[in-house]
């Protein structure tokens, strides 16, 4: 048993050791006084300064909204996605006007089988008809175009024969509207007496029993599609050496260079008020053809949506095409004359007045057949036989 003066304490009261005792540094209860030990209180110690945070993104640490330069996360930058997009658009923009154009087409059937038809030669030919249908035509329009409404029926202003080589450039050949030609169950008349008695089948009959030559393909336009498609590009600029007057195609142009637009365009390839009537025509509409494939199918034209969409729509509800023409043909007739083609004219032998017909322009018939002769055989024609009036 440990002795009075070292009792050893219960455990609940055990004293604390020595360092956390204060003013009793023998460790005995009570201090030198014999009072119960007391508690030095601990020194205040200020507490460490705070660091303010980081300021959050998207915050200037001056308060306003942009952070710090070089402290802003870089964005990703797209462009290359952009320009993946552009190039679809421009890919299927081309392959929807395709279709539209191909589905909404007009077709007739003009390239009808016959006793004795010509079989196919080579190269592809095209026969281009220019009408003067006043169909669809509202007696506004009539007005404006200067069509005039008391015309019955539908007759041809332009006719051409477009042959397509293997190789080698294309050539244009007006057929003259009174060309005095055999109209298959008709006799003998102006070339425009066909379509006037037997439409675009008896036309296209009578131009391969006249040439020669088989045509694949037909395609036809009318007075107002035409006046339509020369304003959807904008207008054609043409030079004119002398002025051109003529009430009855609602003209009056003066000399020089000049924009047309559609009524004045309609007019211009229409009128015969010149020295050489259809002769002169012939030319300007060749002129005016080249002036308006090159203008449709220009840069400004195309990436232009403004003018592209209306020309496509203007365009196909403008045209008749044979059975058998698609839009691809038609891209290849398009590229064809916009490929720098010989143009000319049937060798002319002359004009002479026939009763029931009037005045009438004689082919000469040498000359003619040996032209045709080699369209047909899709060989180069002769130098001596290609006759581009008035160039």
């Amino acid at each position: 048993m440990p002795p009075p003066g070292n009792r050893v304490p219960p455990q609940g009261d055990r004293m604390p050791p020595a360092r956390e005792r204060s003013g009793n540094p023998q460790g005995r209860p009570g201090g030198p006084t014999g009072h119960a030990p007391t508690q030095q209180p601990v020194p205040h110690r200020e507490a460490p300064p705070r660091t303010p945070p980081p300021p959050l993104p998207g915050k200037r640490s001056g308060g306003g909204d942009r952070p710090p330069r070089g402290s802003r996360p870089r964005r990703k930058r797209h462009w290359f996605r952009w320009i993946l997009s552009l190039l679809v658009v421009l890919l299927l923009l081309p392959i929807a006007a395709a279709i539209y154009v191909d589905t909404h087409l007009t077709r007739i059937d003009a390239l009808a089988n016959y006793s004795g038809r010509i079989g196919d030669t080579p190269g592809t030919n095209w026969l281009l008809v220019g009408s003067d249908s006043r169909a669809g035509l509202s007696q506004a329009q009539e007005d404006q175009l200067s069509t005039g409404s008391d015309v019955e029926g539908e007759r041809t202003d332009t006719v051409i024969l477009v042959h397509i080589p293997k190789s080698g450039r294309p050539t244009l050949v007006s057929l003259p509207r009174d060309s005095y030609v055999n109209i298959p169950g008709v006799g003998k008349d102006k070339l425009n007496a066909a379509f006037s008695v037997g439409g675009a089948k008896l036309l296209a009959q009578t131009v391969e029993v006249a040439t020669g030559v088989h045509l694949d393909h037909y395609v036809q336009i009318g007075f107002g599609g035409f006046a339509n498609i020369v304003d959807a590009v904008g207008g054609i600029d043409m030079c004119l050496d002398t002025p051109m007057k003529d009430p009855l195609a609602g003209i009056d142009l003066p000399a020089g260079c000049q924009t047309l637009n559609g009524p004045d365009a309609l007019g211009f390839v229409r009128s015969r008020a010149t020295p050489r009537a259809d002769l002169d025509r012939m030319l300007n509409q060749r002129k005016f053809l080249s002036a308006l494939l090159k203008k449709a199918a220009g840069p400004a034209t195309l990436a232009n949506p403004f003018r592209s969409w209306p020309l496509v729509r203007d365009l196909t509800s403008a045209l008749k095409v044979d059975n058998g023409a698609h839009v691809w043909n038609l891209a290849s007739l398009g590229n064809a004359l916009n490929d720098d083609p010989i143009t000319t004219t049937v060798p002319v032998g002359g004009f002479e007045n026939v009763s029931g017909s009037g005045n009438v322009l004689l082919w000469d018939k040498t000359k003619a057949s040996a032209f045709f002769d080699a369209l047909a055989k899709d060989q180069q024609i002769p130098a001596d036989l290609i006759t581009t009036v008035g160039s």
